[in-house]
């Protein structure tokens, strides 16, 4: 499906797939839970989902004479570091706007973690205190225009990368990525946990295992606290990514699968039950969540597998996007552990 598509080299392959032993029998024993590590798929900045989508998207941007990525995200976002990575591997200058998308108040929430790594790799990091939105943001044009003016040639990369035309090509690859490896492993999971919040991961995720017959088995938790228009933008990036790939048939409604129950209080603050999800992650498999998307995706299936959703025997294969850096910014949650 994406062999007529270049793809710029970001990330060291396909990522490992991991048995969760201890997390899976601190969860009753009845369904194994395996963990898809996208947290370990690159050597530039600590990687990350965010890396998938930006192979597609670098070689336009070379195409197109650009000298400076443009980009958005909170002031803690995965995203803003892996285009300043990006940037600094490819050699563009980078201006990444960071608004203030999460109402936490650490006092060093905002010079730490992602954005500090930002900084470090030479991008031009703005803060700004607009709040939360997936949408096209105001503050983003201006920063388009801004590099126009100073005589730059800016591309523009969208929150998440998600409404980007080639957003979501990563991870339809996802989904190839995984039906090969089960091959290897002699097992299909039944099902595939991910978080959703600007759409192009689960998206992707979407398009891909539709090609499968199985779409409906992604299921996307939401950490954006506004489902209908998480929604909304999943759909779009699903049907415009189908089109692209010329996949052949429509998405069907049931086939975009977003339980919206985890995602309280609001965007970037972890409930307590987050916060249990992240220490049981790391205290039985040393694997490190984060309180803004890992963990809550961590949080929705630990519930689900507690309350029966997944059938007994069931194989479930969670997305782990990455993400850690941004704990850095939470650490009064954290400092006992």
């Amino acid at each position: 499906m994406l062999e007529k598509f270049e793809r710029y080299p970001l990330t060291f392959g396909p990522t490992p797939i991991e048995h969760l032993p201890r997390l899976t029998q601190a969860l009753g024993g009845k369904v194994d839970i395996y963990a898809k590590r996208e947290d370990c798929n690159s050597g530039l900045a600590m990687g990350g989902n965010k890396l998938r989508k930006l192979e597609y998207i670098v070689p336009d941007a070379i195409a197109s004479g650009a000298d400076t990525l443009v980009s958005i995200g909170g002031v803690q976002s995965n995203h803003t570091r892996m285009v300043a990575a990006t940037a600094a591997k490819i050699g563009m200058d980078c201006v990444v706007v960071q608004e203030k998308w999460v109402p936490h108040y650490d006092a060093v929430y905002d010079r730490v973690g992602n954005i500090m790594m930002t900084r470090l790799m030479g991008a031009e990091s703005r803060l700004v205190e607009d709040g939360f939105d997936i949408g096209i943001r105001q503050s983003w044009e201006n920063a388009i225009r801004s590099v126009k003016d100073r005589g730059g040639k800016p591309y523009a990369i969208p929150a998440g990368a998600s409404v980007h035309k080639y957003g979501a090509l990563g991870y339809v690859g996802f989904a190839q990525e995984v039906a090969a490896q089960e091959k290897e492993l002699g097992f299909t999971f039944d099902y595939i946990v991910v978080c959703v919040v600007t759409g192009s991961t689960q998206g992707g995720m979407i398009v891909g295992f539709a090609a499968q017959d199985r779409a409906d088995r992604v299921i996307g938790i939401d950490a954006s606290g506004t489902v209908e228009q998480t929604r909304a933008q999943v759909r779009q990036i699903v049907d415009n990514t189908a089109q692209l790939l010329e996949l052949g048939r429509d998405i069907r409604e049931d086939e975009i699968v977003i339980n919206p129950d985890y995602a309280y209080p609001a965007y970037g603050v972890p409930s307590e039950e987050t916060n249990d999800a992240i220490r049981l992650a790391a205290k039985t498999e040393a694997m490190i969540t984060d309180p803004v998307y890992e963990g809550k995706s961590m949080q929705g299936m630990i519930d689900l597998t507690k309350k029966g959703f997944f059938p007994e025997g069931s194989k479930v294969l969670y997305a782990h996007l990455g993400g850690a850096p941004a704990l850095n910014g939470y650490s009064y949650y954290y400092k006992d552990g």
